[in-house]
């Protein structure tokens, strides 16, 4: 008898778990321009353009501001693709 057959035999269900989740960060510098810092936001995180200058601003003026909050892997390609173009990034799991 196979094990679908047999009324006594449960198949248990697929267990998931979520990956922890990470910020990347965006810090001030004095080197980017502000127009430069949005413009990179929009084409590497791929954000709306209000959100990018609004981020500017708060990483201008807190001294740093989380862009997203996503999984590790993408949180440091992200990272990276920022630190590429000039910019100041980390990550930091949340």
């Amino acid at each position: 008898m196979t094990a679908l057959a047999d009324p006594q035999v449960q198949i248990a269900a697929p267990q998931t778990r979520t990956l922890p989740p990470f910020a990347v960060v965006l810090h001030n510098d004095d080197v980017n321009e502000m127009g430069r810092v949005v413009h990179t936001l929009v084409e590497i995180v791929r954000i709306k353009l209000p959100d990018a200058f609004e981020l500017t601003l708060e990483a201008h003026n807190e001294g740093e501001a989380v862009v997203c909050r996503t999984h590790r892997e993408r949180a440091e390609f992200l990272r990276d693709q920022l630190l590429s173009k000039g910019l100041i990034a980390t990550i930091e799991r949340i």
